[in-house]
C-alpha cells in the first residue's frame, strides 16, 4: 500500500464530503485526527521491570515504527507492591505520515484479522476521542509469533479536533472504521 494513503485521501474528497455532511459553514471546521496513542500497561514490571519493559517497548516499537516511552507510576499504592515513579507501562504518540499509516493498518489489516469479528463500539468519550481496546496485539502483521514472552492488551486512543461526538464518528467512518450497527 502506498504510505499514508489515508492522508492524501482525507485531504480530498473526505473534507469536501465531511462538510456538506456535518452542514459545516467553513473547510476549517471540519473535524481532523490530531494524534493516536497506544498505551500497554504491565503488570508483571513490578516485579521485573528490567526484563519486561524493553521486551514490550519493542513490541510496540516493531508495531508502529516509532520510538516508545516507559511510563511511571504517579503514586504509590500498598496493595499492588507499587512504589511512586516504578516503570508501569510503555505509550507511544503518533501524529502526522505515522499516524495516517498505523490507522490504515489497523483498519485495513489488523481488525479484521480480530476472530469472530462484527465491528467496534460506536461509543465515544463525549469531546470527541475514541478508544479502542485490544486483547491481544498478535493481530499486528509486523509481530510475528516469537513476538515478547506473551501476548497482551493495549489500549489504542485516537484524538480529534471535533467537539462532537457525532462529528467524531462521521470522521472516523469516513475513513472506513468498522463501526458495529
Amino acid at each position: 500500500m502506498k504510505k499514508a494513503r489515508l492522508k492524501e485521501l482525507y485531504t480530498s474528497s473526505i473534507r469536501s464530503e465531511l462538510l456538506k455532511k456535518l452542514e459545516l459553514n467553513n473547510i476549517m471546521e471540519v473535524p481532523k485526527i490530531a494524534k493516536i496513542v497506544l498505551n500497554v500497561g504491565v503488570k508483571d514490571a513490578i516485579t521485573d521491570s528490567s526484563k519486561v519493559i524493553p521486551a514490550v517497548m519493542s513490541v510496540i516499537d516493531r508495531i508502529t515504527g516509532q520510538k516508545s516511552v516507559r511510563t511511571l507510576a504517579r503514586k504509590s499504592i500498598a496493595g499492588f507492591k507499587l512504589r511512586e515513579g516504578m516503570p508501569i507501562g510503555v505509550m507511544v504518540t503518533l501524529r502526522n505520515e505515522n499516524m495516517y499509516e498505523f490507522l490504515d493498518r489497523l483498519i485495513n489489516l489488523s481488525l479484521p484479522k480480530v476472530r469472530d469479528f462484527q465491528g467496534v463500539s460506536p461509543k465515544f468519550d463525549g469531546q470527541g476521542n475514541y478508544n479502542l481496546g485490544i486483547k491481544g496485539w498478535d493481530i499486528f502483521p509486523e509481530l510475528d509469533y516469537e513476538a515478547g514472552d506473551k501476548v497482551r492488551g493495549l489500549n489504542i486512543t485516537i484524538h480529534t479536533t471535533a467537539e462532537q461526538d457525532s462529528h467524531a464518528f462521521e470522521l472516523l467512518k469516513s475513513f472506513g472504521m468498522p463501526f458495529r450497527k
